[in-house]
């Protein structure tokens, strides 16, 4: 075989592999309705796209203006992907055609592009040239097709998630908060409605564990309003939970250890499509990174509202740290990983370092008390 033949037979055979691939990838992030990872999403998305945004917003001071920027994250991996696919169907086809047609490299790129973008303004009387121009004008109809049809899902998807974790705000505070759900719910005696927040938040779980395992980019789609995240509304409710069965085992609702339960499970379904290491069996003495002075602050806050307790905090300490080491460490990991708003008990974030933001609650204002003397409240400025 001549040397021009072996150039041949290596573009043919690097070409139907790029195509192959970059079909593969397409598939597995907009058809399988599985957690199937792409490598090639992985890449884009988050090592180049979303730590090229992350850098930028460390340009920025305010925790308003680093939310800002990284809410072109998620959208721009969208975009890049987009454009990565198509990029490499071009190259790709590109090869197929310049080793199958006595062609230059540069005309086969003229050629692929225009039949991939079904512009058709060049093309190739040869039967495999031709054959291979329809190939890829039907690669570039079922692209853009798909990402129609990709897109409307994704954000139903995010509209639904965003619902609930908005709703949250007027229980849990903004960022939301663990015991300000049982704070809030004795200052307003609805400490019954518990039962059917925990039922409606096992539901968004489950639904949260599907979408956000199938499309994973959905995890870095940020709130709409900077102190709000899914991960904290997440960890806030499991918390709330988890403190109710610590503290009131009598009289806690069944539903509490149903959504524990689910939320874990969702955390855990989530750390296995992003890699994240786990103990799927944790001991309920194992150590957490929640300090008992930090559950002691939470405890106060009950206090101050005066929430029933059946169980001293040193009693109900031992009780919360066994479920809270089920879904403490993904949670964590997680929230570090979106750059959730650092709120209390959401653990470090290495991007914000030493910034933790006191969830904002309305005074309890009422017409017949004097309150000359009470400050209006301000908008809190989050600068790192």
């Amino acid at each position: 075989m001549s040397s021009d033949g072996v150039w041949d037979v290596l573009a043919l055979a690097l070409g139907v592999f790029i195509v192959g691939g970059t079909a593969g990838s397409l598939v597995r992030t907009t058809v399988m309705p599985r957690s199937v990872a792409s490598r090639l999403s992985v890449f884009v998305g988050r090592r180049v796209v979303y730590r090229t945004v992350l850098r930028v917003s460390h340009l920025f001071e305010s925790y308003e203006s680093k939310d800002r920027v990284l809410s072109y994250g998620a959208p721009l991996a969208l975009l890049s992907l987009l454009v990565t696919w198509l990029l490499l169907f071009l190259f790709g086809y590109a090869l197929i055609l310049w080793s199958v047609v006595d062609e230059s490299f540069g005309q086969a790129v003229r050629e692929s592009g225009s039949s991939l973008f079904t512009l058709g303004f060049a093309g190739h009387e040869h039967p495999l040239g031709t054959a291979v121009d329809f190939m890829a004008a039907f690669t570039g109809l079922i692209v853009i097709a798909l990402q129609i049809a990709y897109l409307p899902v994704l954000y139903q998807a995010f509209n639904r998630r965003e619902t609930l974790v908005t709703m949250l705000q007027s229980r849990a505070g903004a960022p939301a908060w663990g015991p300000e759900i049982l704070a809030r719910a004795q200052m307003v005696d609805m400490v019954d409605e518990l039962r059917s927040l925990y039922a409606e938040w096992e539901r968004w779980i489950a639904e949260v564990m599907e979408s956000h395992t199938t499309y994973t980019v959905l995890i870095w789609f940020r709130s709409p309003h900077a102190l709000r995240s899914w991960v904290l509304a997440l960890l806030a409710v499991l918390d709330s939970a988890a403190l109710h069965s610590a503290f009131s085992p009598s009289s806690v609702p069944s539903e509490a250890r149903l959504v524990l339960r689910m939320g874990f499970t969702c955390l855990r379904n989530i750390a296995d499509v992003l890699g994240i290491p786990y103990d799927p069996d944790p001991f309920p003495d194992d150590p957490i990174q929640l300090t008992y002075d930090e559950f002691a602050g939470g405890v106060k806050r009950l206090n101050e509202m005066g929430f029933p307790m059946e169980r001293t905090p040193e009693e109900a300490w031992p009780h919360f740290k066994g479920w809270r080491v089920n879904y403490e460490k993904i949670a964590y990991v997680l929230g570090d990983s979106v750059v959730a708003p650092p709120g209390p008990w959401s653990g470090p974030r290495n991007h914000l370092a030493g910034l933790t933001i006191v969830p904002q609650r309305p005074p309890n204002r009422r017409p017949d008390e004097r309150e000359e003397h009470r400050p209006k409240a301000k908008r809190a400025g989050w600068h790192a």
